[in-house]
């Protein structure tokens, strides 16, 4: 019998209706969230795009400050002796501590840095673990890294190390130039010298940078400011010479030495247009140790102190005798040893007479009362007038930073007071720089022309030298009047006290000075300056050389003794250098009889 199949029951499902109600509360959150989202991108689209592009901006760019750095100073030739080195500090944040390979949340202990870091920073670990201590972070390692130990570092690898970047001022040349040059302190704040008087000068010019980037880091050149990857290439350029200035210093020094005396001087200057190729001092300082000395070292007195210059001012008398032509070139006077001017007494350095003699004569043997007796037919009126006019109560017109102007007596005390022209006319009674006595027989080497002396030749483009300064300076003195003085001071190196720098083949006149130290109006008991100015070729003067030395101890201390031996060395050097012809030619093949 046949079995029928059963068909399953189809089951009808009732759908119940969804209540009108609840569909129009579904629909209105529906609504209401889309117009939310609506409004909420208006107010980002319309009301807030300024702040949020601002703020997109700055997640977007990489700013960098500059860093601050200067330009450097160079010498005549282009040596280096001022110049920005980029140095490091090595910061560390132990709780960042990682090492390469580690799990990105392993934290190392800092004794594993700090046994990582001994070698590259040649320090026991134990004293960078002490450093550390118990600190988390901001902990400054050390300072003044070079880029090669800096490089060592940052090739370790390790998180939590931070390597700041800063320009350090360096001096290559140590104490040569720090008398004039300067220095900047720690905070990089310039002290002295030219670093302080051409400060903003040295600055370089550098922007702050701001760099825009992609999601994936190219750079957008969008919104960069004009000349903002400019960076200069300038370098200061000085007049000086370095190898004629570290022959000066080393000369001076040991004389300084020598007779324990307490500073010298030692100037250097072209006559033509006022460039000093030397400007040296001592005792002086290192600048890139300047923590080390006393900061009275860090003036140069040859520019800021004071001092009577004695008979090497007795050639500048005679020239203003002769430009007012109460003096004659062939003329004399009587040398009778002791004068008595205004109740005060008046002697020789020897207290001997000379008798008749010339102007020649007066220089050599550097009689004072010679020197009086010329200058008493100046009228004192006219004589107070021309140190006026020679600028000694004036400041040099100069770039060396910190010259002061010299001190002379009233109008009124010098016309009234017999004993003041008196003692000006063998260089007492008044004071100036040595750098303005430099400037004065500058004026009697190159024919009566005032120039302005100065150690800076300016600016230049990389490894460009700039050219010397065209002959400049304001006519005072005719230059017949230059050319007599110039030939009475041959003859003190001839036959007088300044023999000492004769050189065969060349003429060199010059003037010894042995002078009384004042301090604040009163001579010091047995203190004295002693010094020589000299000018050379005669024929063609182009240098003038000054040397002072101040209180030499010794009986036999002079001008002649102290001053000139080291003024002989410079001369010597600036003959080779400078390579001067000899006036003479005909005395270098002369056989040496002594």
């Amino acid at each position: 019998m046949a079995r029928l199949s059963k068909r399953p029951r189809s089951r009808v499902v009732a759908l119940e209706k969804v209540p009108d109600r609840r569909l129009w509360m579904i629909f209105l959150i529906l609504s209401a969230g889309l117009v939310g989202l609506i409004g909420r991108m208006a107010w980002l689209q319309l009301v807030q795009t300024g702040p949020l592009e601002t703020r997109a901006r700055q997640l977007q760019t990489q700013k960098s400050q500059p860093l601050g750095q200067r330009r450097p100073i160079v010498d005549r030739n282009g040596r280096l002796v001022a110049l920005d080195e980029k140095r490091y500090r090595l910061w560390a944040h132990p709780r960042y501590f990682n090492f390469p390979g580690d799990e990105p949340t392993a934290i190392r202990p800092p004794r594993d840095v700090a046994e990582l870091l001994a070698e590259p920073l040649a320090a026991p670990a134990e004293t960078l673990l002490q450093a550390m201590a118990d600190q988390r972070s901001g902990v400054k390692l050390r300072e003044g890294l070079d880029p090669e130990t800096a490089a060592t570092i940052r090739g370790l690898g390790v998180s939590g190390l931070d390597l700041e970047a800063y320009p350090q001022r360096v001096y290559p040349q140590g104490t040569l130039f720090a008398n004039v040059v300067g220095f900047l302190n720690t905070e990089r704040v310039p002290q002295a010298g030219l670093e302080q008087s051409r400060h903003s000068d040295l600055q370089r010019h550098e922007q702050a940078r701001s760099l825009r980037r992609g999601a994936d880091g190219t750079p957008l050149p969008d919104a960069l400011e004009p000349g903002v990857f400019y960076g200069d290439d300038l370098r200061l350029q000085l007049t000086l010479d370095s190898r004629l200035q570290e022959l000066a210093v080393k000369a001076l020094a040991d004389q300084v030495k020598t007779w324990k005396a307490k500073k010298g001087a030692a100037i250097v200057m072209d006559v033509r247009n006022g460039e000093l190729l030397v400007m040296a001092s001592t005792p002086t300082y290192d600048p890139n140790r300047y923590w080390e000395f006393n900061p009275g070292r860090f003036r140069e007195w040859s520019v800021q102190d004071l001092y009577e210059p004695g008979s090497t001012f007795k050639p500048i008398n005679l020239a203003l005798a002769l430009q007012e032509k109460v003096i004659q070139p062939d003329g004399r006077v009587n040398d009778i040893g002791q004068l008595e001017i205004g109740g005060w007494p008046i002697n020789n350095h020897d207290r001997k007479a000379n008798g008749v003699i010339s102007f020649a004569k007066v220089l050599q043997v550097s009689s004072n009362v010679g020197m009086v007796q010329a200058m008493r037919q100046l009228p004192d009126g006219t004589y107070w007038d021309w140190m006026q006019r020679l600028g000694i109560a004036m400041r040099p017109d100069t770039d060396l930073p910190g010259a002061v102007a010299g001190q002379l007596k009233t109008r009124k005390a010098f016309v009234t007071q017999p004993i003041e022209p008196a003692t000006t006319a063998f260089g007492q009674g008044f004071s100036l720089t040595p750098l303005k006595l430099v400037q004065l027989h500058g004026m009697l080497a190159n024919g009566g022309r005032m120039v302005s002396p100065h150690i800076t030749r300016g600016f230049r483009s990389g490894d460009a030298l700039a050219p010397s300064a065209a002959p400049a300076g304001q006519q005072l003195l005719r230059q017949s009047v230059t050319s007599t003085v110039l030939a009475w001071m041959e003859s003190v190196v001839d036959e007088g006290s300044g023999q000492g720098v004769k050189t065969p083949g060349y003429r060199i006149g010059g003037k010894t000075g042995t002078a009384q130290k004042a301090l604040n109006g009163i001579y010091l008991p047995g203190a004295k300056i002693c010094s020589f100015v000299a000018t050379l070729p005669i024929d063609d003067p182009r240098y003038v050389v000054l040397v002072v030395v101040d209180e030499p101890q010794g009986e036999h201390a002079y001008g002649s003794t102290v001053a000139v031996p080291v003024a002989k060395q410079i001369i010597d050097g600036l003959l080779v250098i400078e390579k001067i012809r000899p006036s003479k030619p005909e005395e270098l093949n002369k056989p040496d009889l002594s």
